[in-house]
């Protein structure tokens, strides 16, 4: 009965040794998908970070570009004020 008993824990412990041996190689085909979508999301990020740089860098020349046509704008209406603009002291006709 003996022999039985140590057949049977020398089975058991066999059977453990196979499932632990499939768990690490899933744990390592997970592993490997886990680096490989990590990586993804990090290019994906890096991506994105890029762009909004440009956008923000675009956001900036814009605003140079809104500042320069509003001072532009002013001068313009200053020149048509005096072209067009009433006198303050109109000349007597009489």
């Amino acid at each position: 009965m003996e022999t039985r008993e140590e057949g049977k824990a020398e089975k058991i412990l066999k059977d453990f040794g196979k499932r632990l041996d499939q768990f690490v190689v899933e744990a390592r085909e997970a592993s490997t998908r886990v680096e490989a979508d990590l990586r993804k999301k990090y290019e994906e990020l890096k991506s994105s970070a890029e762009k909004l740089k440009n956008e923000a860098e675009n956001k900036e020349r814009w605003k140079e570009v809104e500042t320069a046509l509003k001072k532009a704008g002013e001068e313009l209406e200053r020149a048509a004020k005096v072209a067009f603009g009433k006198r303050e002291n109109p000349p007597s006709g009489n």
